[in-house]
């Protein structure tokens, strides 16, 4: 059902879908960038869906358990989490991810729709812990394409590591490009 709903939305919207097969996996943690609109969610599940993916992200508690929307919320994938707690969301979702062969966690890098002088470092942590792949997911707003461009196994330095993933997102077209720093990690002094 998911995946005739996603590729509803995408073909109502004029959007394509561009996963290769080689990248449909069952488990992993899939970076969804950039992030900047609240449409990337709509377009984000709409492409993972049609893509065959079933991928679950982490939303503040009070929608998960909102009488009118809490089950919509749940629908799509959404992971309540009281934020007005001290969580330790990186041994969260590792523990969850080992508690299952089949889980796509979708993490937004960004952690906000705002412009970041830096992404938020857990979707690497949990990853490396997990020992999983990441999923280079993407919304190409100048292309109108929802995608999946890599699946890569980090090899634990981080620097590169994050240079790749840097060099893919930086040819990726946000819906607002002034909300959006291509530069996605602070590199160290020795690297400047």
């Amino acid at each position: 059902m998911k995946k005739n709903f996603g590729r509803l939305i995408l073909g109502l919207f004029g959007w394509k879908l561009n996963v290769p097969w080689r990248f449909r996996i069952k488990k992993a943690v899939m970076i969804g960038a950039p992030h900047t609109s609240n449409w990337d969610i709509v377009f984000s599940l709409a492409g993972m869906w049609a893509a065959g993916y079933r991928p679950r992200f982490f939303i503040k508690k009070e929608w998960t358990e909102n009488f009118f929307v809490g089950w919509l919320i749940r629908w799509l994938g959404g992971i309540g989490v009281d934020r007005s707690k001290r969580n330790n969301l990186v041994e969260y979702s590792v523990e969850m991810l080992n508690q299952t062969d089949d889980l796509i966690l979708l993490v937004p890098a960004e952690g906000t729709r705002s412009r970041v002088p830096a992404w938020k470092k857990g979707f690497y942590y949990i990853a490396l812990k997990a020992d999983l792949p990441v999923i280079l997911a993407y919304l190409d707003y100048r292309k109108k394409e929802a995608g999946v461009g890599d699946v890569m196994k980090l090899t634990g330095d981080f620097e590169k590591d994050m240079e790749k993933i840097e060099r893919f997102y930086k040819h990726i077209h946000p819906k607002y490009p002034e909300k959006y720093n291509p530069e996605i990690f602070i590199r160290s002094a020795k690297n400047h």
